[in-house]
């Protein structure tokens, strides 16, 4: 076993939430799911993403996705995922996702 090569948990993950999204929303966030028009589109705005937290000195992102959608009244949202297994309470997590939802807002105009 190579202990120095960190685990690669979180790629099935990205490729799950990709693949179900839908199912994934209505899973976990079934009232937020609810509210989105499944007919139209979704897009993962993977370039986005990255431009808001490439220089980010926050330590590994894990599976963050940025998901436009369009809702039944007919507006378009951003939905930011972000999942992290834990094993133990991080002292960080608070502020990591403060400064991903704010530098989102920062660069976009718009709140996720």
């Amino acid at each position: 076993m190579n202990d120095s090569a960190p685990d690669e948990y979180d790629s099935p993950w990205k490729e799950a939430v990709e693949r179900y999204f839908p199912e994934f929303m209505a899973f976990y966030f079934p009232a937020a799911a609810n509210l989105i028009d499944w007919r139209q589109t979704y897009t993962f705005l993977d370039q986005e993403l990255r431009a808001v937290v490439r220089d980010a000195t926050l330590g590994k992102r894990f599976v963050d996705k940025l998901v436009q959608v369009t809702l039944l009244d007919g507006a378009e949202q951003w939905v930011y995922v972000h999942i992290e297994a834990q094993g133990a309470r991080q002292a960080g997590f608070a502020k990591r996702m403060f400064t991903y939802n704010y530098r989102i807002f920062d660069r976009y105009d718009r709140p996720p």
